[in-house]
């Protein structure tokens, strides 16, 4: 694949979302600029103002949806936001703005809302498949299942990482950093590249054994979307 010059993911920032699901991915392409000052990462979230994400950890976008910044790629990290961000009309009129050539991408519950908006039917997918307390009690329900609720058209995946082409989902709150690793390989950086990358953060042994648990989509899912 052809590197093309620079790439930009933009990572929405909500109340309640997850943050190892935006960090990970953030800190590989923040570690990634080292070797490529090109390589921008940025928060965007439905207006310029704070976002008490989980934990009360608080953080600055740098753009609204109106500034409508240019994206390669777009991300949704997972958290107990998401519940309600499925149901956001605003997020969903931004994520249908983009254009085709703009990835959609998710890590952990993320997935819901791409679900929840129809984009997963025909595609494969994957979600968290380790169980909190709650989730694993009468009272709650594993992830990966409720994606499955809320998509049947789904192909729930249990892969790590599932590119489906224009959509690419993780699962697994920690999988963004297979997600940010993966990414720069869709950008047209080689494997030395991303391997040089997971070496400066000392995680290329957990890439080395990762790297393949990725499922790509095949030509019937591709067509079917």
């Amino acid at each position: 694949m052809a590197r093309t010059a620079g790439f930009r993911l933009g990572i929405y920032v909500f109340k309640d979302a997850e943050i190892i699901d935006y960090a990970a991915p953030a800190g590989v392409l923040s570690v990634a600029r080292r070797l490529d000052p090109e390589i921008d990462v940025f928060l965007i979230a439905d207006a310029l103002r704070p976002v008490q994400t989980q934990a009360g950890f608080t953080v600055m976008p740098n753009y609204s949806f109106a500034e409508a910044p240019a994206l390669d790629a777009f991300l949704i990290p997972g958290g107990f936001g998401t519940r309600q961000e499925m149901h956001n009309r605003r997020l969903h009129d931004y994520i249908r703005a983009l254009p085709e050539s703009c990835l959609l991408t998710s890590v952990c519950t993320g997935s819901w809302i791409y679900a929840r908006m129809g984009l997963l039917d025909g595609l494969p997918a994957t979600n968290r498949k380790e169980p909190d307390r709650l989730e694993a009690s009468h009272m709650g329900k594993t992830p990966i299942d409720r994606l499955a609720e809320i998509a049947p058209a789904c192909r729930i995946s249990r892969a790590r990482v599932v590119d489906a082409g224009r959509i690419v989902t993780a699962g697994g709150i920690a999988s963004g950093m297979e997600l940010g690793l993966h990414l720069l390989a869709r950008a047209g950086y080689d494997k030395a590249f991303v391997a040089d990358v997971a070496r400066i953060m000392e995680y290329h042994r957990a890439w080395n054994l990762y790297q393949d648990d990725i499922e790509f989509a095949t030509a019937p899912c591709q067509a079917a979307a």
